[in-house]
């Protein structure tokens, strides 16, 4: 059989579909969408598509655990955190942010389906965003029981730090707003600014004190 003529493997054929499927949905919205464009830009048939993918739900949940970062990145972070690497965990979220994760087709498939369809932005927040947020905030609840940052309410602080990325994303993906930094400089900025906000410097010549002491001692003080 020619080269020309040989059978693409079925993992090949269905990553071209998701790929092609990603594009489609960015562009046009999920229910702008029809399958039968999706089959075109893959170079596949309709029927095929139906045979991986039962529904365009179904694909589109294909997309988000083919092409999202969220897994991967957790992954990264937790082996920071078991060490207490507080800004190395940060660093490497914001420099996978900043980057350019999520990438600008996932993007605006995301923002779309927030747009249109209440159902798939849901399948997207429960099964990735909130699972990191969960542990971003339980991270930093850990470290203010160990008195290494300032009390505050802790998935606020990590709103707040994912907050300045996903933004600094959105202008940059959407509006091409650019900053004349480099993406290494960002991200230590971004950082730089969460740390300095939560990061309690050490006492000279003392131990590091847990969040509960150091109240016990300002009461002391102001007794005295």
């Amino acid at each position: 059989m020619p080269p020309s003529q040989k059978r693409i493997p079925g993992q090949v054929r269905k990553a071209k579909i998701i790929r092609a499927a990603a594009s489609l949905f960015a562009e046009k919205g999920f229910s702008g969408t029809k399958t039968r464009e999706v089959a075109v830009r893959a170079g596949v048939s309709e029927g095929l598509i139906f045979k991986h993918f039962p529904s365009k739900e179904d694909l589109y949940a294909a997309i988000l655990a083919e092409e999202s970062p969220v897994p991967g990145l957790l992954s990264r972070v937790r082996k920071l955190a078991e060490q207490q690497k507080d800004v190395e965990v940060f660093s490497v979220i914001a420099q996978t942010v900043v980057g350019g994760a999520p990438d600008s087709h996932l993007m605006r498939l995301i923002l779309f389906s927030a747009l249109e369809n209440h159902e798939l932005s849901d399948m997207f927040f429960q099964n990735h965003i909130r699972g990191f947020y969960d542990f971003l905030a339980g991270y930093i609840q850990q470290r203010i029981d160990e008195g290494a940052f300032h009390p505050v309410p802790p998935l606020i602080a990590a709103r707040s730090f994912m907050g300045m990325l996903i933004y600094h994303r959105l202008l940059t993906v959407l509006f091409h707003a650019q900053l004349p930094h480099t993406a290494e400089d960002i991200s230590r900025t971004f950082v730089n600014i969460m740390m300095n906000g939560l990061k309690v410097p050490p006492l000279k010549g003392q131990a590091r004190v847990s969040g509960k002491t150091r109240k016990a001692q300002k009461r002391k003080t102001r007794k005295a």
